[in-house]
């Protein structure tokens, strides 16, 4: 099937800019909107950034601010992380994974290289799942199998980030 061969193929092959590889100008807003698509895989315009995300991101603590309403490879390190993240955690749930991040003593490019490297595998692991020669009757199979693959994950990034994150009541507590 070729849709399934093309899917495989993105997944396989596309990637977002290494650290060295990111723009060492810095963009402003309207460039840095149209620059973010690239770095990760699409396959609709509905989940395009805005400045709106932008700005609400910077808000949160989760991206650094502008230098000036100029944004450098930190910041697009910072929301392409973010970015592919929001697909399956929560705001407050990224800022956990974020401050344990920085409290590990390392630099931003570091960090960074590290997500790229984890979203490498996991996009290389998951496109070896995908069998472009699979009947059209069992792609609700392999639908299926990814899908409960994803509730598992889902399942055990939350109790790890809750163990990072205590609850509120906890914390009020022990202060």
């Amino acid at each position: 099937m070729d849709e399934l061969q093309n899917l495989r193929e993105r997944m396989e092959q596309e990637r977002p800019a290494r650290w060295e590889e990111l723009p060492d100008l810095a963009l402003y807003m309207d460039q840095l909107i149209s620059y973010m698509p690239r770095q990760l895989i699409r396959f609709d315009e509905g989940s395009t950034l805005t400045a709106a995300m932008v700005n609400n991101y910077i808000k949160e603590g989760l991206v650094p601010r502008a230098e000036g309403k100029r944004y450098g490879p930190i910041h697009l390190g910072y929301l392409t992380a973010v970015s592919a993240l929001k697909q399956v955690l929560s705001v407050r749930n990224i800022g956990a994974l974020m401050e344990a991040g920085r409290t590990t003593g390392k630099t931003p490019p570091e960090l960074y290289g590290y997500f790229c490297s984890a979203l490498d595998q996991a996009l290389t692991d998951t496109a070896q799942t995908i069998d472009p020669e699979v009947p059209e009757q069992d792609l609700a199979r392999m639908a299926l199998n990814l899908a409960v693959r994803s509730y598992a994950n889902q399942l055990a990034c939350q109790r790890i980030l809750d163990i990072l994150q205590p609850p509120e009541d906890k914390r009020k507590k022990k202060g």
